[in-house]
C-alpha cells in the first residue's frame, strides 16, 4: 500500500477529482496549503503599493492506494493537474505500513 501526497494548484482540483473518480478512487483527503517551490512567490500591485507574497495558495491531496492503482493513479493525477508552468505541484509517494478503518475495524487493502 502506498500514500500518495499532491500538491496542486487550487483551479485544477476539481480536474484531478474527477480523473482520480473516473479511474475509481474512492475517497480522498483535501487540505488548503500555502507554500512556494522554485518560483518563490510574486508581487502584487494593490492601491499603487506593491506587496510581495511569499507563500501561494495550494492544495494539498492525500489518498491511500493500493500497490497494483499506485501506477494508475499518479498518471491520473500528473495529465489533470498539468499546465506545464511553473508552480504545477509535485507527487510525493511514501509506503503506507498498516490502514485500520474505524467503523469496521477492518485493516489493510480491504480499509481503502
Amino acid at each position: 500500500m502506498k500514500l500518495i501526497t499532491a500538491v496542486i494548484k487550487p483551479f485544477k482540483l476539481d480536474e484531478v477529482r474527477e480523473a482520480l473518480a473516473s479511474i475509481g478512487v474512492k475517497g480522498m483527503t483535501v487540505t488548503d496549503v500555502r507554500g512556494f517551490g522554485r518560483q518563490k512567490g510574486h508581487t502584487e500591485l494593490y492601491r499603487g503599493s506593491e506587496y510581495v507574497i511569499d507563500f501561494l495558495p495550494k492544495i494539498r491531496l492525500e489518498i491511500g492506494v493500493s500497490d497494483e492503482m499506485l501506477e494508475i493513479v499518479v498518471e491520473a493525477i500528473t495529465a489533470s493537474a498539468f499546465t506545464g508552468k511553473i508552480g504545477d505541484g509535485k507527487i510525493f509517494i511514501t509506503d503506507l505500513n498498516q490502514v485500520v478503518r474505524i467503523r469496521t475495524g477492518e485493516s489493510g487493502e480491504e480499509a481503502l
